[in-house]
């Protein structure tokens, strides 16, 4: 059987001498946003974490081969992929022995960075409970990923497309423990505060780093999920957002849109309702998210040393 685990040079060497290493999903890329701003975004993103002493390692399949850290050329070549498949935990088996390409989710993401010995994951916004999921049972496997993960996985709250109440009920449920990174209430994607109220607040990396010591020490399960609000100056008006939320979503149910397609287009929507003003501010909480990762990692390095 052809080789179906490549772990670039830099990611492996990081690794083997304990220095901090932090994963990115590449769902972005093939279904969040449009080439060439994918491919662009990934760039910033990796840059940030380099810019914090951490090595990047963008997490996809290219024609069935999993990447753990990616080149810029097959960051190129799977960003512009138009027939790449969301890859999650329960088909990424499938998608390799198939030969596909995929972009991998945070359910996808948290089991390969596992399994590679990575700690810290950062991504833009987690899945959760779909609105209507009462009748749907549409339910991110997000949430179960991050639920029986050992990597602490860092975003800016869940999409604020989705049932956020739900979405933190389900979460504990599950067994996540959610750290507010310097907030409250849990930030709600485009905007720094959704008014729902968090049981805990953390103020720095070290106090995250202790908190993942803590539970490998005593032998815990359950999910460590911290939540870091989008910059202020660059979140999106809350009432201005919404209102393009609920256009949006009442557009996809008109057109019949659900399941794993249902992001990706309320996600085009808003880009196009908001002018594009959505896409910047997923840019900024994105950077946001790889600076508090990658401090984050650091720390767990140094614990771990």
């Amino acid at each position: 059987m052809r080789d179906s685990w490549i772990v670039k040079d830099e990611v492996r060497d990081a690794l083997c001498e304990g220095k901090p290493v932090l994963a990115f999903e590449s769902t972005v890329l093939t279904h969040g946003l449009s080439y060439p701003t994918s491919r662009d975004l990934a760039f910033r993103v990796e840059a940030a974490a380099r810019r914090q002493g951490c090595i990047p390692a963008t997490i996809g399949i290219i024609d069935g081969v999993i990447h753990v850290g990616m080149t810029p050329e097959e960051i190129d070549q799977l960003a512009g992929d138009g027939r790449a498949c969301k890859g999650s935990g329960f088909d990424i088996a499938f998608l390799v022995a198939a030969g596909r390409s995929a972009g991998v989710t945070v359910s996808g993401t948290l089991a390969i960075a596992e399994r590679a010995g990575i700690h810290v994951f950062a991504t833009g916004g987690i899945g959760g409970v779909h609105r209507g999921a009462s009748e749907t049972f549409d339910i991110s496997h997000d949430l179960a990923s991050i639920a029986r993960s050992q990597v602490v996985t860092v975003c800016a709250g869940a999409k604020a497309i989705l049932d956020l109440p739900k979405t933190v009920e389900y979460l504990e449920t599950v067994g996540v423990c959610v750290l507010g990174y310097r907030t409250d209430t849990l930030p709600a994607f485009y905007t720094a505060d959704s008014g729902i109220p968090l049981t805990y607040r953390v103020e720095s990396a070290e106090e995250v780093a202790d908190a993942f010591m803590a539970r490998r020490t005593l032998g815990f399960g359950g999910g460590l999920l911290v939540a870091a609000p989008i910059p202020k100056e660059k979140e999106l008006p809350p009432d201005e957002i919404n209102q393009a939320i609920e256009d949006a979503v009442k557009l996809a149910g008109t057109k019949g849109v659900r399941g794993k397609a249902l992001t990706p287009y309320l996600l085009a929507q808003l880009a196009e309702i908001t002018g594009g003003r959505s896409v910047e501010a997923n840019l900024a909480l994105l950077e946001n998210n790889a600076r508090v990762g990658a401090e984050i990692a650091t720390s767990i390095s140094r614990k771990l040393g």
